[in-house]
């Protein structure tokens, strides 16, 4: 069964690697305020467009993150776009994606999990709650969930899984 040494971040011994994905230079601050009072050491890098987040995610030089939070409404590349990306690319298509937005939908909702997002969350408007969707996030992510080292994750999307013409 696993426990808390099951989990990579804690047995690397390294802040967690979070990619946000927003616009909204408002959003963005909170975000960064309430991962700055996160319990985990983390890394934070914001990416204020699709496009900047495609580059960053393809970087060969930089490691996959932990966890990307995605906005639905960006400028150049929506975030949908992005995530099918994330979902398509055979390095990055573990890597949980949390859709942050302030789209109450339930078509955005429904669309987001058919492009397998990892959760959708309405976005909080105040520090306080951010806080603690935050805590939430890190608390279920880093410390509950076991998740696969990337370079195993990324050798296992290789083998053939299913039969590519049952999609």
């Amino acid at each position: 069964m696993p426990n808390s040494s099951s989990n990579l971040l804690i047995r690397e011994g390294r802040p967690a690697e979070i990619l946000l994905v927003e616009d909204n230079r408002g959003d963005a601050q909170l975000a960064s305020m309430a991962f700055r009072d996160a319990k985990i050491a983390n890394h934070l890098t914001v990416a204020a467009t699709g496009e900047e987040a495609l580059d960053l995610l393809r970087d060969p030089s930089r490691r996959p993150p932990d966890l990307v939070l995605l906005d639905l409404n960006l400028p150049k590349i929506s975030g949908r776009d992005v995530l099918v990306a994330i979902k398509e690319d055979a390095r990055l298509m573990h890597v949980p994606v949390i859709v942050l937005s302030a789209s109450e939908s339930e078509e955005d909702i429904a669309r987001s999990y058919d492009l397998h997002a990892t959760a959708y969350i309405i976005k909080p408007l105040t520090l306080e709650k951010f806080r603690d969707v935050v805590s939430t996030i890190e608390q279920f992510f880093f410390f509950l969930a076991v998740l696969p080292d990337a370079s195993y994750a990324a050798a296992s999307s290789n083998a053939a899984w299913f039969d590519a013409s049952d999609r």
